[in-house]
C-alpha cells in the first residue's frame, strides 16, 4: 500500500512539472504568424500554450494538428499537419523556425510558389508530405539535407526541372512519392543509394533516358511505379534482384525492345503491370508459378508464342490482359483460373475454342481480332455478325453515319440528331454491339484502386455550358486502358468524326479537388490524331462542353475510333484511380452529307456481344470474336484491313 502511494505522488509530480513547461517562445509566434498567414484562426484558436495537455489539435486524429516533444525543460513543436484544409498561398518563412519538427503533412492543399531552399533547415525530419499542391519552380537541393527522413513526397505538383542528385544523401528514405511532380530529365544516378526503399512512385513525369539499371540494387523494394515517362528501354536484367516486389508497374517505353527474363523469383508479386513497354519474345513459363499474382497485364507489346500451360495453375488471379500482342497458338482450355473475372487476348492470332467456363457468372472476356472458333457461341445472330464484319458486312444495308451516346441513353439533340443509347454496363474486357448492328464498343482495362468499385460509366447533375445540349454531356464512358468504338458496315467514302467531351469528374475549383490533369491519345483509323489530350484544357474549365472533329477515310466499310491511356495524367484526384480516356458522344457523318444524321425508328436497346455475363440479369454476353487482318503502326496500334488471312497477321 505504501508502495502504492509513492507510485501515486510521483505521477502527480511529473504530471505538475510537465504542466509547467511551456512552449518556445520564438515557435509559438512562428505557429501564429503560419496560422494568421493561412487563415486558419476558425480551425486552429491557440486559446492556451500549443503543447498544452490535452489540447483538442493534440491527438493522432486531429486537423489541424499540433503535437510536441515536452521531455526537455522546454517544449517544442514536433508534428504540424494541415491536411487537405484548402490553405493556398506561398509556404511562410515561419514554418523554418520550427527547427524541432519531424512530420510535416501539408498535402490537399492549394499552396503556390516554390518551395524554400529553408526547407533544408529542418534536419530532424522523418516524414514529409507536400502533395496534391500547385506548387511550383525547380525541387530544391536543400532536401537532401533532411537526412533522417523516412518518407517524401511532393507528387502531383507543377515543379520543373530535374531531380536534385542531393536526393541521393536521404539514406534513411522508405517512401519516396514524385508522380506527377512536373519534374523531367535523367534520374539521377546517386539514387541508387536510396539502398532502404521500399515505396516509389514515379509515373507521369518527363524523364528520359534508358530505364537506370541501379534501380535493381534498391533490393528493398516491394512497390514501384514508372509509367506514362519519357523513359526508353530495355527493362534491365538487374531487376531479376527485386524479390520483394508486390506490385511493379512499368508503361510506356520506347526505342528498345525489353523481354520478361528479370521475372525469375518475384513470387510476391500481386500486381504485374508491363503494359506498353515494347516487350518482345515468349511468355516464360515461370511466370504461371507466381502464386500471389492477382493482377497481369501484359497488353500493347510484341509478345510471340503460345500463351503457357502454367497460365492454367493460377489460384487468385483476377485480371489477366495480353491484348494487342502477337500471340499464337491455342488458347488454354482452362485458362479461366477460379478466381479469374476478366480475360483479355484481343488483336492477337490466337486459335483454338473457347473454354468450356467461358459463360461463368461475372466473368468477361475479350477474343476481338483472333482466330478463336466461335462455333460454340449459342447466339446465331452474333455469329452472323461476325461473318459480316469478315466481309466488309456487304450483307447489310449500308450506312452513311452513326452518333452514340456514349455511357448514356438514347438522345436527340437541339439539331435534330439522334444519339443511340450506350448505356449497357460493359466489364474489364468486353465489347457491345447495339441492336441493328450498326457500331460497337470495346472496353479493356481495369480500374485496380478505384474506392467506389468497377465502373465505366460516369455521371454528373451539374449543368453543361459551352453548349445547348448539357444533358448529352451528363454521362460519359471511361476506361483505364483502352476504349475503342467501331463504326460497322458504313458506305466507303470520307468522313467527318465529331468527339464530344465534358469533364464531369474532375472540377476546376479552388480546391485542391481542381487539381487534377486527364490526359489520353486518340487514333482514328489506327492514325494517332491527338497526343496528351486534355478535355478540361481545351474546354476552358470543368463541365464545358468541347467538340473535335476530324477527317477519316473509310474504304473497308469499318472505321475504329480508339481512345488509348498512355500512362500520362494524375492518377488519384479528386479521388482513386480518376484518369484514363473519357468521352461523351460520337457522331460521324459522310462528308457529302455534312451533318446528315439518318433518322432510325426502330429503338436502340442494343444487345451485348462480349463473352461476360451479368450476375444480375443472369444472361450472356457474347464476345467480339471476328476474323479481321491488321498491321501495326509503330505505336502497336492495329489499322483494320480485310486482306486475305494468307497473306499473314503482321508486317
Amino acid at each position: 500500500m505504501e508502495l502504492c502511494r509513492i507510485y501515486f505522488l510521483l505521477f502527480w509530480a511529473f504530471q505538475l512539472v510537465y504542466a509547467q513547461k511551456t512552449t518556445d517562445p520564438n515557435e509559438v509566434d512562428a505557429l501564429n504568424k503560419i496560422i494568421i498567414h493561412w487563415n486558419l484562426s476558425g480551425k486552429l484558436n491557440l486559446t492556451t500554450d500549443p503543447c498544452s495537455q490535452n489540447a483538442s489539435w493534440a491527438p493522432e486524429n486531429a486537423n489541424p494538428r499540433v503535437a510536441c516533444d515536452c521531455t526537455g525543460s522546454t517544449c517544442h513543436i514536433t508534428n504540424l499537419k494541415i491536411y487537405a484544409l484548402d490553405i493556398f498561398g506561398e509556404i511562410p518563412q515561419e514554418l523554418f523556425l520550427l527547427k524541432e519538427l519531424m512530420d510535416l503533412n501539408l498535402g490537399q492543399n492549394v499552396l503556390s510558389g516554390p518551395l524554400p531552399a529553408e526547407i533544408g533547415q529542418l534536419s530532424k525530419m522523418q516524414y514529409l508530405s507536400l502533395g496534391i499542391n500547385n506548387l511550383t519552380g525547380p525541387v530544391p537541393p536543400e532536401l537532401g539535407n533532411l537526412n533522417k527522413l523516412i518518407s517524401l513526397s511532393f507528387s502531383s505538383n507543377n515543379f520543373n526541372g530535374t531531380l536534385p542528385m542531393q536526393l541521393g544523401m536521404l539514406t534513411s528514405l522508405k517512401q519516396l512519392y514524385i508522380d506527377s511532380s512536373g519534374v523531367s530529365g535523367p534520374i539521377p544516378q546517386e539514387l541508387a543509394n536510396l539502398k532502404a526503399l521500399q515505396t516509389l512512385w514515379a509515373s507521369d513525369n518527363g524523364f528520359t533516358g534508358i530505364l537506370p539499371e541501379f534501380f535493381g540494387n534498391l533490393t528493398e523494394l516491394i512497390d514501384l511505379r514508372l509509367q506514362g515517362t519519357s523513359l526508353e528501354g530495355p527493362i534491365p536484367g538487374s531487376f531479376g534482384a527485386l524479390t520483394k516486389l508486390v506490385n511493379l508497374r512499368i508503361g510506356d517505353l520506347s526505342k528498345e525492345d525489353s523481354t520478361l527474363d528479370f521475372l525469375e523469383t518475384q513470387t510476391s508479386l500481386s500486381i504485374l503491370s508491363l503494359r506498353n513497354c515494347r516487350v518482345s519474345g515468349e511468355i516464360p513459363e515461370r511466370i504461371g508459378t507466381f502464386a500471389k499474382l492477382q493482377y497481369l497485364d501484359l497488353s500493347f507489346n510484341k509478345l510471340t508464342g503460345q500463351i503457357p500451360n502454367s497460365f492454367q495453375n493460377f489460384s487468385l488471379l483476377q485480371n489477366l490482359y495480353l491484348g494487342n500482342n502477337n500471340l499464337s497458338g491455342d488458347l488454354p482450355s482452362n485458362i479461366i483460373s477460379p478466381d479469374l473475372m476478366a480475360l483479355d487476348v484481343s488483336f492477337n492470332p490466337i486459335s483454338g475454342n473457347l473454354p468450356p467456363n467461358f459463360a461463368k457468372v461475372g466473368f468477361s472476356m475479350n477474343v476481338l481480332r483472333t482466330s478463336i472458333n466461335a462455333n460454340s457461341l449459342l447466339d446465331r445472330k452474333a455469329i452472323g455478325m461476325l461473318q459480316c464484319l469478315q466481309n466488309e458486312c456487304t450483307n447489310q444495308v449500308q450506312a452513311s453515319s452513326f452518333s452514340i451516346k456514349c455511357g448514356g441513353m438514347e438522345q436527340t439533340s437541339s439539331s435534330g440528331i439522334k444519339f443511340d443509347n450506350d448505356s449497357e454496363s460493359l466489364r474489364a474486357a468486353s465489347l457491345y454491339t447495339n441492336s441493328n448492328d450498326q457500331w460497337a464498343v470495346s472496353n479493356t482495362g481495369n480500374f485496380i484502386s478505384n474506392p467506389n468499385g468497377p465502373q465505366y460509366i460516369v455521371t454528373t447533375e451539374t449543368q453543361i455550358t459551352n453548349t445547348l445540349d448539357s444533358e448529352l454531356y451528363k454521362t460519359a464512358r471511361i476506361s483505364s486502358s483502352s476504349l475503342r468504338y467501331y463504326g460497322l458496315g458504313l458506305e466507303n467514302g470520307k468522313y467527318n468524326v465529331e468527339l464530344h467531351f465534358a469533364e464531369i469528374t474532375m472540377d476546376d475549383s479552388q480546391s485542391w479537388k481542381g487539381l487534377g490533369r486527364r490526359l489520353f491519345d486518340i487514333y482514328i483509323q489506327g492514325e494517332r490524331v491527338v497526343q496528351d489530350f486534355n478535355i478540361q484544357k481545351e474546354a476552358g474549365g470543368s463541365k464545358r462542353a468541347l467538340i473535335k472533329t476530324f477527317e477519316a477515310n473509310v474504304t473497308k466499310t469499318i472505321i475504329e475510333i480508339h481512345f488509348f491511356w498512355a500512362g500520362k495524367g494524375t492518377c488519384c484526384i479528386p479521388f482513386q484511380s480518376t484518369y484514363g480516356p473519357l468521352v461523351s458522344a460520337i457522331h460521324v457523318y459522310q462528308a457529302s452529307n455534312a451533318g446528315f444524321s439518318a433518322k432510325r425508328d426502330k429503338k436502340r436497346v442494343g444487345k451485348l456481344f462480349g463473352i461476360a455475363v451479368g450476375s444480375a440479369a443472369g444472361f450472356l454476353i457474347m464476345s467480339s470474336i471476328f476474323y479481321l487482318w491488321w498491321i501495326k503502326d509503330k505505336s502497336g496500334h492495329m489499322q483494320v484491313h480485310t486482306n486475305s488471312p494468307s497473306k499473314g497477321y503482321f508486317h
